[in-house]
């Protein structure tokens, strides 16, 4: 089963924290992606770009442009645990 977005917040440094709806809190660093992959270069070089993704109507994918895309299967398998970086009362509030 593909695991579905229930929320995203883009946070500095590139990272995204990511809820999905099995209650799942990844750390999703999008550097790297940026770093590897020549399509996510606007991501770093446009102000406010990353800030501005959305989520697919399926909540399988986050966007910023028609080449710019994540699928939340990436995310789900390669997010790192928050569990050093949120506490456990914020991870209960992305449920």
């Amino acid at each position: 089963m593909i695991p579905k977005i229930k929320h995203i917040d883009a946070l500095d440094s590139f990272i995204l924290r990511v809820c999905f709806d099995d209650g799942k809190v990844v750390l999703y660093d999008v550097k790297a992606d940026i770093d590897t992959l020549p399509a996510f270069k606007p991501l770093m070089n446009e102000t406010g770009l990353f800030k501005s993704f959305q989520i697919d109507e399926s909540g399988t994918c986050v966007y910023w442009s028609d080449q710019i895309d994540l699928a939340s299967d990436t995310i789900y398998e390669f997010g790192a645990a928050p569990d050093s970086c949120i506490a456990a009362e914020d991870a209960a509030a992305y449920k």
